[in-house]
């Protein structure tokens, strides 16, 4: 009797327990997902990216961008400033395109558990790309370079962007909470990954080609790229170039740089306001400007520029 008397009061308990668990739970919970309402704003803000990355590829391999293809999920957000069509050969406009449809994919991906914003307004125009290049090597290039001119301009230009994107991801999965946030952001991760591992393997084939009409050669401009966004970023050393010194290649034995890596060729990590002072040129989250002119959008980006 002492038995069952006990069983029947613990499982009145758990029963009294989970009568309150519902309300509990939903407090913590997103009313647009299941989604734990601290990993929202982690999951929105790489939406800025992604938008860069959806309309400079979609562009650039077809000549136009997510209002053709899935205006649904600009949420009316403004047209891009000066993107176009890329003067690519075959096989590099195929794998573009390939990723313009990844990228869609991931806009929908983050849109299905989050509400997400609108795009915000990017100028990707040549003059953008120019300036940024431009700050890069530390003097002013004639002609001004033209990421849209040909395959080693455009995928020079790709380098850029998706791998400051790879670095959020890497800096945002400790932070989350939700398994499901954590699951998606992996997976989003392990294909900005590989984006990012096919653009440096093109780029590396070539490293030692000179990029006319400047005389400086592939691996120069990615180490150039790599210097400024870690000035831009003030946190050190988080971005590699093509070629670094040996001392500094995978276990100090290699000067080839293939894939960007710390001393353990693990990958560096970065948090949102490194990554809004690396894509507004300006090295300050609070001060909008590059590719975003009027900021990007979101609670977090938006929280800088008030």
């Amino acid at each position: 009797m002492a038995l069952i008397a006990s069983s029947t009061t613990t499982i009145t308990t758990l029963l009294i327990s989970l009568l309150f668990l519902p309300k509990f739970y939903s407090s913590e919970l997103d009313s647009h997902t299941s989604i734990a309402k601290a990993d929202v704003d982690l999951l929105e803000f790489p939406l800025n990216l992604e938008f860069f990355e959806a309309e400079f590829f979609l562009y650039g391999a077809l000549g136009f961008g997510l209002d053709k293809v899935a205006p649904n999920l600009t949420q009316r957000g403004p047209t891009p400033i000066g993107a176009k069509k890329a003067n690519l050969d075959s096989f590099t406009r195929d794998v573009i395109e390939q990723f313009a449809y990844q990228e869609v994919g991931h806009l929908r991906a983050i849109q299905k558990v989050v509400k997400g914003f609108p795009r915000p307004l990017l100028d990707l125009s040549k003059e953008s790309f120019a300036k940024v290049v431009d700050a890069a090597v530390g003097k002013k290039l004639s002609p001004p370079f033209d990421p849209y001119y040909s395959g080693v301009h455009y995928l020079l230009a790709s380098y850029l962007i998706p791998y400051v994107g790879l670095t959020g991801y890497v800096g945002t999965i400790p932070k989350l909470q939700a398994p499901t946030s954590r699951r998606l952001v992996a997976g989003l991760l392990g294909v900005e990954s590989g984006q990012d591992a096919v653009i440096r393997a093109y780029l590396y084939e070539h490293a030692h080609e000179i990029v006319k009409p400047y005389g400086i050669t592939v691996a120069q401009f990615s180490n150039y790229f790599s210097d400024l966004r870690n000035k831009l970023g003030h946190e050190g050393v988080k971005d590699e170039g093509l070629w670094v010194r040996k001392s500094e290649g995978a276990e100090g034995k290699i000067k080839g740089n293939a894939l960007a890596g710390d001393a353990d060729s693990v990958a560096y990590d970065r948090t949102a306001e490194e990554i809004l002072r690396v894509v507004y040129g300006s090295g300050d989250e609070h001060k909008p400007g590059g590719f975003y002119p009027k900021g990007g959008n979101g609670n977090i980006a938006r929280s800088h520029l008030h």
